[in-house]
């Protein structure tokens, strides 16, 4: 699929640091049609009607590079044409939560459509190929095509989608149901842009995919390691290979055991029958105004 077209060679420029694609390099001006990003998309061909005169440019980030950062001003959507990134929110202490793994065909950025201002940031997990698209633009599009707006709120609904069934997935599931997911999601993900399900290496690191389950480091790499030793997949540093596709996929639905349920119950039991309340002695003023009572 010819998704650029190359309008004109350039040397490399670096976008503005006030812009969204302030870590990027705009090389070789490559641009793309709204046919070409429709196609991306994974959006029905014929969706979009109409004479094609819009133009979207790509942006190259480098590994570690971000995309946008939280805070800063929308008003740019993405479009991952190829290479792998994480969005992740972080808080006031510093602490990350990966919210996703934004990879071809994937759509980013609408988390800062309601507030103007993005509330995650994109990172480049490899070398990635971004198209940008205006929102402005988009907005304009849409109101000219509504069964392409239709379809461009559809994608933005499954990424929202795709989000929340992470976070209820870190509450109702065991870790091997969650790796299984995981894996499984991935292994779909790729075969649907047309790569293999089945062998695929991992853009992100174990700390990362622990990051996103929800557990430590050592417990993902542990039941990756459960899972290369019962057959299920092949594990080579980040090389996957999947031996028993229908056996994740029944993994992927089992809830906490009720021994593991109890085992919970136990431990919160025992720390709120531990907790301690720190005491402050009342001041004076305190002590009147209690007398006067």
């Amino acid at each position: 699929m010819s998704v650029a077209n190359t309008l004109e060679s350039t040397t490399t420029v670096t976008a503005a640091p006030s812009r969204a694609a302030a870590s990027g390099s705009r090389t070789h001006k490559i641009w793309s049609n709204m046919h070409d990003v429709c196609n991306l998309l994974r959006i029905p061909s014929g969706t979009f009607i109409g004479d094609d005169d819009h133009h979207f440019q790509h942006v190259q980030f480098k590994a570690g590079q971000r995309i946008h950062t939280a805070g800063q001003a929308f008003d740019m959507l993405y479009v991952v044409n190829c290479g792998f990134l994480k969005s992740v929110m972080i808080d006031e202490f510093g602490n990350e939560q990966i919210l996703s793994f934004p990879m071809k065909g994937d759509l980013f950025g609408i988390d800062g459509i309601h507030t103007k201002k993005y509330t995650s940031e994109a990172v480049a997990l490899s070398s990635c190929d971004i198209i940008l698209i205006p929102f402005s633009k988009f907005a304009a599009i849409g109101r000219t095509n509504p069964i392409l707006e239709t379809a461009l709120y559809g994608l933005m609904s499954r990424e929202l989608i795709r989000e929340q069934g992470m976070i209820t997935m870190l509450g109702s599931l065991t870790v091997e149901a969650r790796v299984a997911r995981f894996l499984v999601s991935l292994s779909e993900r790729f075969s649907a842009i047309g790569y293999s399900g089945k062998a695929f290496n991992l853009p992100m690191t174990r700390r990362e995919i622990g990051n996103y389950l929800g557990v430590t480091l050592e417990t993902a790499s542990r039941t990756l390691s459960a899972f290369n030793e019962l057959g299920l997949i092949s594990v080579d540093q980040r090389s996957i290979y999947i031996h028993d596709l229908n056996a994740l996929k029944t993994l992927r639905r089992l809830p906490p055991s009720r021994a593991r349920i109890e085992q919970a119950e136990k431990k919160a039991a025992a720390a709120a029958a531990n907790y301690v309340p720190s005491q402050q002695q009342p001041s004076a003023t305190m002590r009147e105004q209690m007398a006067v009572v």
